[in-house]
């Protein structure tokens, strides 16, 4: 197991600080959270921490590098198909209206799975569990200690961006104007369409 306290400590701190700053996970749970509550919200956040740890998993166990060197073809299409997506899902917090609104199609919150695959096409995503694998799994014991990596992340990733849903649903009271709202959605939007530079320019930060 862990060779040390001093390491585990370190790497719950890591874990926390990468957890819980801004990244494309953490815009749409706040645009989440102003349009939909903490509530509506939680199978979202639900799915970051658990897809998330499964992902850690995946990398720990040398899915990631099994991957690469197999279907180098298609992993260059799933990097262009997660920006795509991520334009999508820019467009749909662009357009989101008030909740309760008259509308053919209400909008809904991202659900459980969508936001678990979500996390093979982060870029954030993939940089936070390289780090964790590589920084802090001690060899000795080496597949328990993935599965300890994966498990104290989750724990710590999900009242983290749980953080980011609150201050979102704090907002509403503020965002009671159509017009603020929408301004809103769309500088989140915008800040999504932003996180695609590390996914397309900066291939170092998705490959595993």
């Amino acid at each position: 197991m862990f060779a040390s306290l001093d390491l585990l400590i370190a790497f719950v701190l890591f874990a926390f600080v990468s957890s819980i700053t801004p990244g494309p996970n953490n815009t749409m749970l706040l645009a989440s959270g102003v349009n939909f509550g903490v509530r509506r919200s939680v199978p979202h956040a639900l799915g970051v921490s658990v897809g998330f740890m499964v992902m850690v998993l995946a990398v720990g166990l040398g899915l990631g590098e099994v991957f690469k060197a197999a279907w180098p073809v298609l992993y260059t299409v799933l990097r262009y198909a997660g920006a795509a997506y991520l334009l999508y899902l820019a467009w749909k917090i662009a357009t989101s209206g008030p909740v309760g609104t008259a509308s053919t199609a209400e909008p809904k919150p991202i659900g459980f799975w969508a936001a678990a695959a979500f996390q093979w096409v982060n870029p954030k995503a993939w940089v936070m569990a390289i780090g964790a694998i590589t920084t802090y799994t001690p060899a000795q014991g080496y597949v328990a200690n993935v599965v300890v990596i994966a498990a104290v992340f989750a724990l710590v990733n999900l009242p983290s961006v749980g953080v980011w849903v609150m201050f979102g649903s704090a907002l509403r009271g503020l965002l009671q104007n159509p017009r603020w709202l929408m301004l809103f959605n769309v500088l989140m939007a915008a800040l999504l369409v932003v996180s695609l530079y590390p996914l397309l320019f900066v291939e170092s930060t998705f490959h595993p």
